[in-house]
């Protein structure tokens, strides 16, 4: 069938004398037009899902590229700084081991709760118990904690903190608990503190 022919049987043909349950009986050229759009629908149909494919890894890739990224700016800034790092980390360890060194020994204990009583006593308090607890090994240092009650008035209570802190060795408190000394009295009070001192762990260090 020529060209001319099948369009012209094309121009005779009433869709709605066109049976779809029997495709097989349609024009020649209709069918082939059929064929045609059907495979133009395929392959649109599935290049489109395929490009979405492709759109959702190509994000996953520039999320990647932007992490990579950051990942070598940073990196590439430690090294360009390196030996800057190395001598400041050397300076850093030079420092806190002079620190380090700077705490006291176990020889001085005594002398510090000495130090304790005597600001005690001398802001007007009246100690209950200051005993010392089992040390604590830190992998730099040895802690030793101190447990600490007195009894006095407020003022009283702040002029001795104050006062532990200004001692020359390093001491700290913690675990404060401040409640009246008497059920029927609010001028006194007594307060239990954990004090800590620290001393230099030198055996560790020399591991």
């Amino acid at each position: 069938m020529s060209l001319s022919e099948s369009l012209e049987s094309l121009r005779k043909v009433d869709l709605s004398d066109l049976d779809f349950n029997n495709v097989g009986s349609w024009p020649v050229a209709l069918k082939g037009i059929a064929c045609i759009f059907l495979l133009i629908g395929a392959v649109a149909f599935g290049y489109y899902f395929y490009l979405q494919d492709l759109q959702g890894q190509l994000d996953v890739k520039r999320a990647e590229e932007g992490t990579l990224k950051q990942q070598f700016s940073s990196k590439a800034f430690q090294a360009a700084n390196l030996d800057a790092y190395k001598v400041q980390m050397k300076e850093m360890e030079e420092s806190f081991g002079a620190l380090l060194r700077q705490l006291p020994s176990d020889t001085e204990v005594p002398g510090l709760l000495e130090d304790i009583t005597r600001t005690g006593l001398g802001s007007g308090l009246e100690f209950e118990e200051i005993k010392l607890q089992p040390e604590v090994i830190q992998q730099f240092y040895i802690e030793l904690p101190i447990q600490i009650s007195v009894v006095g008035s407020y003022h009283d209570l702040a002029t001795f903190v104050s006062g532990v802190a200004s001692l020359p060795r390093i001491v700290t408190l913690h675990d404060f608990e401040i409640k009246p000394a008497e059920a029927d009295s609010v001028s006194r009070l007594s307060m239990s503190v954990l004090a800590k001192t620290y001393r230099y762990n030198d055996q560790e260090l020399k591991k």
